[in-house]
């Protein structure tokens, strides 16, 4: 999975960026074919505001949450995305399983082929 976090109007710090990437990867527990992640924070005065967006097959999930803490900002928008997560698993269980996972593949393989690498 790709992840892009970017903070804006604020200095982002290293331990706030270990928690982002923490609560972004601990998506994969309710949905394994993430493609990519991107994660916008934003802070005016004393609100704080957090959007994710998720790319999975065909589809982006986006979820924003305004709090006066940045970390139960982050905390809130992973909490609306698990949400939006469980419910698109269960509508692609109808669907070609096998397909969505040879399409997800090649999205997510690296584009450097191992015989280019010395």
């Amino acid at each position: 999975m790709h992840k892009t976090i970017t903070a804006r109007h604020f200095d982002l710090s290293s331990e706030m960026k270990k928690k982002a990437e923490a609560e972004i990867e601990g998506l994969r527990k309710f949905f394994d074919n993430i493609i990519s992640a991107e994660l916008i924070l934003d802070s005016e005065k004393h609100r704080k505001k957090a959007e994710l967006k998720i790319r999975v097959y065909n589809q982006t999930l986006t979820a924003t949450a305004d709090t006066d803490d940045i970390y139960s900002s982050i905390a809130a928008a992973v909490e609306k995305i698990k949400g939006r997560l469980k419910k698109y698993k269960g509508k692609l269980k109808d669907k070609r399983p096998e397909h969505i996972t040879s399409v997800v593949q090649k999205l997510t393989k690296p584009s450097i082929d191992d015989d280019e690498i010395e």
